[in-house]
Formats: C-alpha cells, sequence, structure tokens
C-alpha cells in the first residue's frame, strides 16, 4: 500500500529560511520561540546591529544615493535602534550604554568606510529581494531575502547574487563553512523563482570591521558555483526533508544551554516550563 504523504497543515509554519533552519538545527527549543511563536524579545550584539546598518547603507548606495548620503541614512538606522534591543553586555549604567553606542557608531562609520572606499561595482538587477519559492520535492517552500541581483560578469543572460557581511576576521580561504552553502542555496531558488534566469553563482563579500596592520585590502570574496555543486544541492533537499519530517511530528523541544548565542534564553525558557 503506498503511503500518503502528509498533509501541509501538520508543520507549524509556513517556509523554511536560512534563519529559521540555521536556529533549528542549533536550539530546537529557541527556534520554537521565535518561529512557531513568534516571540521576538532576545536583544541583538553590538556586531549584529552594525551588520544592520552596513547593510542599509549598501542598499542605499546600489540604490544610487550617493556615498555619504548612504553612510548617513545606516547611521540614522543605527540611532533609532531603541537600547532595550541592543544587547549591552557589562554596560549597565546609563553612562556606559551612551558610550556603547558611542563605539557601535564608531566601528559602523569605519566598517562601511572600508567598504564603500572601493565599492565593488555591479550591473544591478535588485536589491534586497524577497522571494519565497515552491521547491519540487520539497515539503515546505524557502524563502530568502538577497542583498544584491547582479548581471553575471562574463555569463550573458545570466545572474549572480551577492551577500555582504560585516566580519571581525576574515573566514579562511577554501575552508567555507557548510552554512554558507546552506545559504546560497535558499537565495538560490528564490531569485530562480522570481527572474526565471540562470543563476551562476554566489558570492559572499565580506568586509572587515578593523583595519589591517599590514594595510591589506580589507574586503574578502568567496564565490560558490552553482554549476558544480550538484551534491550540495542533493544534501540540501535532504536536509530540508529531514528537519521538515522533524518539526512535523510530535516532540518535546529540550534546551541546548552551550548555545552561545541563546542557550541561556533557552535553558530558563525549559524551567518555567514555557
Amino acid at each position: 500500500m503506498v503511503k500518503k504523504p502528509p498533509s501541509k497543515n501538520i508543520y507549524p509554519i509556513k517556509h523554511w529560511s536560512y534563519s529559521s533552519l540555521t536556529t533549528f538545527l542549533r536550539n530546537p527549543l529557541a527556534w520554537q520561540k521565535r518561529y512557531v511563536e513568534q516571540v521576538y524579545d532576545l536583544p541583538s550584539s553590538p556586531a549584529s546591529i552594525i551588520g544592520r546598518a552596513g547593510h542599509k547603507a549598501l542598499e542605499m548606495f546600489y540604490t544610487g544615493i550617493g556615498k555619504e548620503e548612504a553612510v548617513e541614512l545606516g547611521r540614522i538606522y543605527l540611532k533609532n535602534v531603541p537600547d532595550f534591543e541592543i544587547d549591552f553586555g557589562k554596560a549597565t549604567s546609563l553612562r556606559a550604554k551612551k558610550e556603547k553606542r558611542k563605539q557601535i557608531e564608531r566601528e559602523y562609520l569605519q566598517a562601511i568606510g572600508f567598504y564603500l572606499q572601493r565599492a565593488p561595482r555591479h550591473k544591478v538587477v535588485g536589491v534586497e529581494v524577497m522571494g519565497v519559492a515552491k521547491v519540487k520535492g520539497l515539503p515546505l517552500p524557502l524563502k530568502a531575502i538577497s542583498d544584491l541581483v547582479v548581471e553575471s560578469k562574463g555569463n550573458p543572460g545570466a545572474l549572480d547574487i551577492i551577500d555582504h557581511k560585516f566580519v571581525a576576521s576574515f573566514t579562511p580561504k577554501n575552508k567555507e563553512s557548510p552554512m554558507f552553502m546552506i545559504q546560497a542555496l535558499f537565495n538560490y531558488y528564490t531569485v530562480s523563482s522570481i527572474y526565471k534566469t540562470p543563476i551562476k553563482r554566489f558570492m559572499f563579500q565580506e568586509c572587515k570591521k578593523r583595519k589591517n596592520k599590514d594595510g591589506s585590502s580589507q574586503l574578502r570574496k568567496h564565490t560558490i558555483y552553482f554549476d558544480e555543486a550538484s551534491d550540495d544541492f542533493d544534501l540540501f533537499h535532504r536536509l530540508i526533508k529531514d528537519a521538515s519530517a522533524e518539526i512535523a511530528r510530535r516532540r518535546i523541544y529540550l534546551p541546548n544551554p552551550s548555545d552561545m548565542f541563546e542557550g541561556d534564553n533557552s535553558f530558563d525558557i525549559y524551567r518555567l516550563g514555557l
């Protein structure tokens, strides 16, 4: 007897995203809280806030706004982030928080300055491109936002996807994390569904926030070639199917106290029986 596939209404989420999947793999209880219960109450790290401001500035820059105005719009975004959304760490007093915010702003201005000093030029097709794609064989749709979609150099009629990352240190060459490929494939499927055009490459453009002492470039690019990634496509499909099967069954979500991002919070939730 042929077993019928499970009905879609058994899934507690409407789609997978890169952040949703990675959170589930790292800490299922934190995933349950954020993506099923939709409770967003954890403050963001200063590095995350700087990254968001940098993305805002680059979004403006690549839509045609001048460098100075783009930098200022990113700075305005940063200033409008309320204190309760920032993890100040040991800075608990009002004065200490003000100093921390000044430091965050200085680091943002330095980082975005490094990027825009030698900003890569592209023939931009789309900026902050959001899409949801239904992929044949996968039980749930995929959702992603692509920083830039550009014409692929040397590949007429094809597109490339670019993701900006503001980092404390470069990812070692030829040692990209498997998570790079997972993120790339989320964006591959969503961009493909929007533009109906071949997608050749996914490029992570890293910008190091602290100045290199040797005067070398603050930018480093990592490139994924989709034409060479057939095994990774197969692995990605298997991972999405297995993760979907896991969230479809009844289960108890246990905390991960060792999670450096949300370990304490997930254990508090478990302790309170929420």
